[in-house]
């Protein structure tokens, strides 16, 4: 009979990537992939630490496999690993811990791996990371995540992911198109490229992501291809050009804003002006007009003081954008934010993202609507619910259909007709 293992994958579409890695090493040796929920064999925790939530969240996930299977090996990894190894350590029953960076290591433990009374230890300091763990994922047999860049440089005051993750550094324009020649021929009809910060490609391999994105054009042979989130201060006019005159790279954009003031990203330590933000909103207005934009926002962080939340709250209505994608702020441990005054009640906080995300629905809804009656071509996934299969529009709408098996991943031309049975999904008539 063989062997089970079971993932709890918590944070960004990254560690999804890195997870579905970690498990090719496990089905190498013939073990069964089973529900987290399940009894396992081996249980791999790959935990996030963007939020003190999410800490507590991979401590619950940890506590529920040591629960469900006291002689199961437990392996943690993730970027809580370098955040908080104190802490993890603290956990009776965790076998082994490897860094962030360390994932490749999980493959040279399981075929003698043991219970520990404690736990067997491979971290490597963020600052020696040098080294690129590759990774996709797949997402409904349809959408592959790949990992082109990992680490980052920034250094923001209320983020510790430079010390998770280490400095920037990426595959090679050269391996990214061979991977992505692998993934066509599996059957990959999309492509999303994910990294920590993907428009800093190419420091480590002296190339740019502006030229990465040239040679997937050129190489043409993905039907599709969607770029993560991007820093503004990255997202050159050059790149927007690109996108708008490729028929392979979707018009879709997710650019991270955190504040919509100046004098917060400034403490911020953001490398950018609302000013600089509002010209790329409007650049690729000017080019794509139907694009689909989605900002990331800090809602509370320590220095928001009323005056600033309002400016930036009313800086965002004036943005032409489709999507907010909020949360509110988490103190980190050894970041320069701590120290920042005025703190914010959890009072507050709530009152403030009860804001942020009516103008969300509001600036969601208009995005939509403007785009019932149009022509658009539709990636169909496996998916189903109520007699109907669901898939994306070039520009991020998720549209709905009648089911039809042949129509999975499939790329079909439909009429968007009308709202479905929630506000941000719309019906299709197949053309």
């Amino acid at each position: 009979m063989n062997k089970t293992v079971a993932f709890n994958t918590l944070g960004c579409k990254l560690n999804f990537a890195e997870s579905s890695r970690i498990y090719s090493f496990f089905k190498e040796k013939g073990f069964k992939l089973v529900p987290f929920s399940h009894e396992a064999d081996f249980y791999v925790i790959n935990t996030c630490t963007v939020t003190a939530n999410a800490n507590k969240k991979s401590r619950n996930a940890i506590q529920r496999a040591i629960k469900k299977n006291k002689n199961a090996i437990v392996i943690v990894t993730g970027c809580y690993t370098q955040t908080g190894l104190e802490e993890l350590k603290k956990i009776n029953g965790i076998d082994y811990i490897f860094g962030a960076n360390d994932k490749e290591e999980i493959k040279k433990i399981i075929d003698h791996a043991t219970k520990c009374d404690s736990p067997g230890i491979i971290t490597t300091e963020h600052k020696e990371m040098k080294t690129f763990f590759p990774a996709v994922s797949q997402d409904d047999r349809t959408r592959t995540f790949l990992k082109i860049q990992d680490g980052c440089d920034y250094f923001c005051s209320y983020c510790t992911i430079p010390y998770a993750r280490g400095r920037s550094r990426n595959m090679s324009i050269k391996d990214v198109l061979q991977k992505i020649e692998e993934e066509v021929e599996k059957g990959t009809k999309e492509i999303i490229l994910t990294g920590v910060n993907i428009g800093d490609f190419g420091k480590s391999t002296s190339e740019s992501f502006h030229n990465l994105l040239k040679a997937i054009v050129n190489q043409n042979i993905i039907p599709r291809l969607r770029i993560g989130s991007i820093e503004p201060d990255l997202l050159s006019g050059d790149i927007i050009k690109l996108i708008a005159d490729s028929e392979i790279i979707m018009p879709h954009f997710h650019i991270p804003l955190q504040s919509g003031d100046n004098e917060l990203l400034k403490i911020m330590k953001r490398k950018y002006t609302t000013e600089l933000f509002k010209n790329r909103i409007d650049t690729i207005h000017k080019y794509i007009p139907d694009a689909f934009i989605g900002i990331d926002l800090i809602v509370g962080m320590n220095g928001e003081t009323n005056e600033i939340f309002e400016r930036s709250y009313n800086f965002i209505k004036t943005l032409d954008i489709s999507y907010i994608h909020y949360f509110q702020y988490s103190e980190r441990k050894n970041t320069p934010a701590l120290n920042f005054t005025p703190k914010i009640s959890p009072q507050i906080k709530n009152e403030r993202v009860k804001l942020i995300n009516q103008l969300c629905e509001e600036k969601n809804k208009k995005f939509l609507e403007k785009n019932i009656g149009k022509t658009q071509k539709v990636l169909f996934e496996s998916k189903k619910k109520n007699d109907k299969i669901f898939g994306f529009t070039e520009n991020y709408i998720r549209v709905s259909a009648p089911v039809k098996p042949e129509f999975i991943n499939k790329i079909i031309s439909v009429r968007l007709t009308g709202f479905d049975f929630d506000n941000d999904c719309l019906n299709s008539e197949i053309l």
